[in-house]
């Protein structure tokens, strides 16, 4: 019996199991549901939850093994950068990380780092979710003055949707359009398509190789659910987005320096991918990724789901017009409110599952009046149809603004950012 546990063990983990020791750095998923837990479904591919609150993150935390950033990193953070900490920091949307002290500890030591992200471009619109994390990794950037690559994961759609492997490049190209107009800085910004990037870069395929064979299929099986029908490159692609990790993937930039300590902000679904990363770095002599987790940016019809670029009824595109942002939000927006008038300035509405509040505290920068907001939506003071307004007022230019700048991005300036080359930093 003890034999055949150890097996289990093995085959869940792809670890020898030892008395008295954890798996190392490797916390499964455990997409099976327990009796507690079965209103959480989390990884990189379905977000879902049965509470209109959304996912209870502090399980999560407690599920994928992370560190909560709590107020004395914030403030740690702040001492770092002398500056007021980025609005997604001070309201919780960063939420957890992985080693984000060893990074500031490096920093406070004149020892720098780099930061590493992506998209994967299964259309060819954004929504205003997938702005989260480009806008707090290019905060990131200008704060702590580092380079920064993004990976367009083109390969992984094309092997997980129906789609040619010319659309998904296309595609791509398009998005990337839409993250240059988030204001990245050329000089110090890589971005790069895998079906692209991976065929010329020897760096990047010798470090895909060495995660590949550090990674058993039961192990990726345990991490990520793959089934015995899954093709190959799905079970292979773990490794690609592993790769980006190293600072030795991308010898054009650091001038071949390896051991540069590496920096992630994503979204908390990704985490899977960087657990396996974080578990194969010191068996190939590289330092683990640190990382920092956002919550997920929730649909418009509330937070059980993730907002989707494939139900254009839950998102809010950044090629939506002024109208089309008020309509979706009028018509499609959950509410917290009452169901009449007399009922809602009796009891006020709930802020906790109102989709129009969740959406301002990603969005609206100014912490006094998103209190103001709250005080008067949950006292009843406030009315849904205010609130949505606030809202809509907020996005519209937001996304207006946005627009214009992605108009001035050419097809030139994104072959610029997709070139490789040395980003003007010293190492």
């Amino acid at each position: 019996m003890l034999l055949s546990l150890k097996l289990s063990y093995k085959s869940a983990t792809g670890q020898d199991y030892q008395a008295g020791l954890p798996p190392r750095d490797l916390v499964l998923i455990n997409n099976g549901t327990t009796k507690e837990e079965d209103e959480d479904f989390v990884d990189p591919w379905t977000v879902q939850t049965s509470n209109a609150k959304g996912v209870d993150y502090d399980k999560l935390i407690v599920r994928f093994g992370s560190s909560k950033i709590d107020t004395d990193l914030i403030n740690r953070i702040e001492r770092a950068i002398g500056q007021k900490p980025h609005r997604f920091l001070r309201r919780g949307i960063f939420f957890s990380h992985r080693d984000m002290d060893q990074i500031l500890d490096a920093y406070e030591n004149k020892k720098s780092f780099y930061l590493y992200t992506g998209r994967g471009p299964s259309s060819q619109a954004m929504h205003v979710g997938h702005l989260i994390p480009f806008v707090f990794t290019k905060w990131l950037q200008e704060v702590f003055d580092v380079p920064l690559v993004i990976q367009l994961t083109d390969d992984e759609k094309y092997l997980w949707k129906d789609m040619t492997t010319e659309k998904a490049y296309e595609y791509a190209k398009e998005n990337a359009k839409d993250i240059i107009a988030c204001g990245f800085d050329i000089n110090k910004t890589f971005i790069f398509s895998d079906l692209d990037y991976l065929g010329t870069s020897t760096g990047f395929y010798k470090n895909v190789v060495k995660v590949q064979k550090h990674v058993t299929f039961n192990q990726v099986k345990g991490i990520f659910g793959f089934t015995d029908s899954d093709c190959i490159g799905k079970i292979s692609f773990p490794a690609i987005q592993a790769a980006p990790s190293f600072s030795s993937s991308f010898p054009q930039i650091f001038d071949g320096k390896e051991n540069i300590q590496c920096l992630i902000p994503c979204a908390i679904d990704q985490d899977p991918y960087f657990r396996m990363t974080r578990d194969v770095a010191p068996r190939i002599g590289q330092p683990k990724p640190a990382l920092l987790h956002s919550v997920f940016f929730p649909a418009l019809q509330g937070a059980q789901t993730k907002m989707s670029a494939s139900d254009p009824n839950s998102s809010i595109f950044l090629t939506d017009t002024p109208k089309q942002i008020k309509t979706k939000i009028n018509k499609h927006a959950f509410s917290g409110g009452r169901d009449t008038i007399e009922e809602h300035r009796k009891y006020g509405g709930n802020c906790d599952v109102d989709v129009s509040f969740m959406y301002l505290t990603f969005f609206l920068e100014d912490d006094d009046r998103l209190e103001q907001l709250k005080q008067a939506y949950t006292s009843g003071e406030l009315l849904t149809g205010e609130l949505k307004k606030v809202l809509i007022e907020t996005l519209q230019p937001l996304i207006a603004a946005h627009q214009e700048r992605r108009k001035q991005i050419t097809d030139e300036m994104v072959k610029q950012f997709m070139t490789p080359r040395k980003l003007d930093f010293e190492f």
